[in-house]
């Protein structure tokens, strides 16, 4: 409706606009019955499936060649790995996968050529599937790990890789994807605001009492489902690395980024590993509808995952929300998303891209009370340097180098208390990637704590008194009313 007047003005009411879902028609073919409507556009069963085809080469193929372009056909820079969570999205795209660049023709177009022409074969020399299971994490959730590798196995191009997410903690795991070794094992103490760590030569650790320590040490149980995604994230990060992936592919339907990650470390050549979620544009509704009509058998993953209250199941809430009301809503959402991108070094815990001065910026804004002990902490962007202990360990701080995400993550305090126990919070163990990241970091300012003495300290707050040379005379002049 416009700022007129209705009652006056005949062109005051604006015309609604046009919903193709109107009518029962496909509007596409324009002549088959309307089987389902995607986004208030009707679609019949036979042009629902090219329609989500399309969507979904046209985001993951401009990234399969390392220049972008495909003039002579796909030629990616090394072998596919793709990650595999059990529910619907990864399911789907799974299946995509399979029916777009794997599967041999049928009927007439087996004829051109035949099954083994170089057309017919799949664009990466070898795809690899991995499923991180988190049933440690999460106490009485079950294995699925069985059930996901009967999933895969009916796909022969795929080969099924099962981790762990207590992998992150495992040394050996760490050595068998080539990272780089660290005599000692790193922790940190959250009950501190610089966040300490240590390092102790101390024998191998038991993985999964390492994972259940670090998750219950987190202050907030928002931040638990927060740590685990990051886990897993860089556990497929580090093995699509590992098999020589160029190409690391996720099952995300909703708003998300694209990205290109490469290790601290170099192990041999120059490598990324290109992050891609091909079904950005692809909503649940279409994800769903593709599940039922092929009969995919959807495994499913744990709800807790997600958490109630935690950002990220906020966000799903809401964009869930607007493709309900407000379909065309979605992909703006994701396109706007995918411009934003910070550009400095990486995260040791997430091996995101960290944003400089986020800790100078969030100390700022940050409201505490005087008696908070971290005001007298150093500035965010210098490192403590602790005397070396008797039996060999060091500590610093490893606030400078963590993202906004992370440190807030880490440090933040919920208004209902916190659930981890203070047994353990004073030494909560970091994975296993963290220590060679801060070995090979750039030296950081130091800061030491000294006594000052009192002569110094008022010469160093000298300049800021206000001296008063001759008495000061007030004049009061009385109005006589």
């Amino acid at each position: 409706m416009s700022c007129g007047d209705p009652a006056s003005e005949q062109d005051a009411l604006m015309p609604r606009r046009t919903k193709f879902d109107k009518t029962r028609i496909c509007g596409k073919c324009r002549t088959s019955a309307g089987n389902v409507v995607i986004r208030h556009a009707v679609y019949c069963k036979e042009c629902f499936f090219p329609n989500v085809t399309t969507k979904f080469k046209r985001i993951l193929e401009p990234t399969i060649n390392a220049n972008g372009t495909r003039k002579k056909g796909f030629k990616p820079a090394g072998n596919l790995c793709v990650g595999f969570s059990g529910g619907l999205g990864s399911t789907v795209l799974l299946d995509l996968i399979s029916d777009c660049y794997y599967s041999i023709p049928k009927g007439e177009d087996a004829l051109k050529g035949g099954k083994d022409h170089p057309r017919n074969a799949g664009v990466w020399k070898k795809a690899t599937v991995c499923y991180v299971e988190i049933c440690n994490a999460l106490p009485g959730t079950r294995d699925r790990t069985e059930e996901v590798r009967a999933v895969v196995e009916q796909y022969p191009h795929f080969t099924f890789l099962p981790l762990r997410l207590e992998d992150a903690f495992d040394d050996a795991w760490w050595k068998k994807v080539g990272g780089q070794r660290s005599e000692s094992h790193l922790s940190v103490d959250l009950a501190n605001g610089e966040l300490v760590t240590s390092s102790q030569l101390t024998p191998s650790r038991d993985p999964a009492a390492s994972l259940l320590a670090y998750l219950s040490a987190l202050p907030t149980q928002t931040a638990v489902p927060t740590a685990i995604q990051n886990l897993i994230r860089l556990l497929l990060l580090r093995t699509a690395w590992s098999t020589e992936s160029s190409h690391l592919l996720l099952g995300t339907s909703l708003t998300s980024l694209s990205e290109e990650w490469q290790p601290a470390v170099e192990i041999g050549a120059k490598r990324m590993v290109k992050v891609n979620r091909p079904l950005r544009d692809v909503g649940i509704k279409e994800c769903a509808v593709w599940a039922w009509w092929r009969g995919l058998k959807v495994v499913g993953k744990e709800s807790a995952l997600t958490g109630k209250q935690g950002i990220g199941a906020l966000t799903k809430n809401f964009i869930v929300g607007l493709e309900r009301d407000y379909p065309s809503t979605v992909s703006t959402i994701a396109r706007t998303c995918g411009k934003l991108a910070p550009k400095d070094n990486s995260d040791v815990i997430c091996m995101t891209l960290r944003t400089p001065g986020v800790q100078d910026w969030k100390a700022r804004i940050s409201i505490r009370s005087y008696a908070d002990p971290t005001l007298t902490s150093p500035p965010p962007h210098a490192q403590r340097i602790e005397p070396d202990k008797p039996d060999g360990s060091s500590s610093s701080s490893l606030t400078p180098h963590l993202c906004y995400a992370c440190h807030t993550t880490l440090t933040s305090r919920s208004s209902r208390g916190s659930t981890a126990s203070s047994s353990n919070i004073n030494s909560t163990p970091l994975p296993v990637w963290v220590a060679p990241q801060l070995s090979g970091g750039a030296p950081q300012e130091e800061w030491r704590d000294r006594k000052m003495e009192e002569a110094e300290m008022k010469q160093s707050i000298a300049e800021f008194f206000i001296t008063r040379r001759r008495p000061l005379r007030i004049h009061v002049h009385a109005l006589e009313l």
